[in-house]
C-alpha cells in the first residue's frame, strides 16, 4: 500500500506484532473453547488435532495470550485512563453512531469508547485467567465445587470477551482508515484530526 510520508505513526512494529499475537491467540481460544461449550460445536476440535489435543493446547495458548496481553496493558494503560472529556464523549456517543462526530469532545490517542473497551477487556481477562487456573486440573487441584463455579465464570467471561471483540472489530471497520493503523502503523493526518484531534495536535503541533 502506497503511503504519504506525511502520515502519522500510530503504532510501531512491536506494538502491532503484540496486538496480532493477542488477536490470533484469542481466535484460537474462542474456537477451542466453543468446541467444548456445546456438542454441536465439538467438530471444531479437528482444527487442533482432535479432542485430547484441543484440551491440552487450550490452556497453554491462554498463557501465551495472557503474557502478551499484560505487555499491552503495560504499554497502553496510562493512555486509557478515563478523563472528564471521555465522560462527555460517552454522553454524546449517539452523535457518533449517527455519523455526526464533528461536534464530539476533543479526544487524545483513544476516545471514551475505546477506553471503556480496554478496561472491559482487562476485567474479562482477569476473570478468564482466575477461572482458567482453577479449572486447569493438570497443574492445580482445587475443590470440585470451586472448579464447577470456575467453569461457569469462565464461560460467562468468554462470552463477555467475544462480545467486546466483535464490537472492537465492527468499530474498526465502521471507522474508515482505522484498520490500516494496525496493519501498517500509520494514519492520515485528516483521519487523526477528525477522530483524535488532541492526539493530532500533540503529534503535529498544529493548533488550528
Amino acid at each position: 500500500m502506497r503511503r504519504n510520508p506525511r502520515d502519522l505513526q500510530r503504532y510501531n512494529a512491536s506494538e502491532r506484532l503484540n496486538h496480532w499475537v493477542v488477536g490470533i491467540c484469542f481466535i484460537l481460544l474462542a474456537l477451542s473453547g466453543l468446541a467444548f461449550f456445546h456438542p454441536s460445536l465439538y467438530p471444531l476440535t479437528q482444527l487442533f488435532g482432535g479432542g485430547p489435543w484441543t484440551r491440552i493446547l487450550h490452556p497453554y495458548i491462554g498463557v501465551v495470550m495472557l503474557l502478551c496481553f499484560l505487555i499491552m496493558v503495560i504499554r497502553f494503560a496510562a493512555l486509557n485512563l478515563i478523563e472528564p472529556r471521555d465522560v462527555e464523549w460517552l454522553q454524546n456517543v449517539g452523535k457518533m453512531v449517527d455519523g455526526d462526530d464533528h461536534d464530539m469532545p476533543e479526544q487524545g490517542k483513544y476516545n471514551g469508547g475505546q477506553k471503556v473497551l480496554f478496561w472491559g477487556l482487562v476485567a474479562g481477562m482477569l476473570a478468564l485467567t482466575a477461572s482458567g487456573v482453577a479449572m486447569w486440573r493438570t497443574w492445580f487441584h482445587l475443590p470440585v465445587d470451586l472448579v464447577r463455579i470456575a467453569s461457569v465464570v469462565h464461560a460467562a467471561a468468554a462470552v463477555w470477551m467475544i462480545g467486546l471483540i466483535v464490537m472492537h472489530v465492527y468499530a474498526a471497520i465502521w471507522t474508515r482508515g482505522t484498520i490500516r493503523a494496525m496493519l501498517y502503523g500509520t494514519v492520515t493526518r485528516a483521519w487523526a484530526k477528525q477522530h483524535h484531534r488532541g492526539w493530532y495536535r500533540k503529534m503535529t503541533g498544529d493548533n488550528s
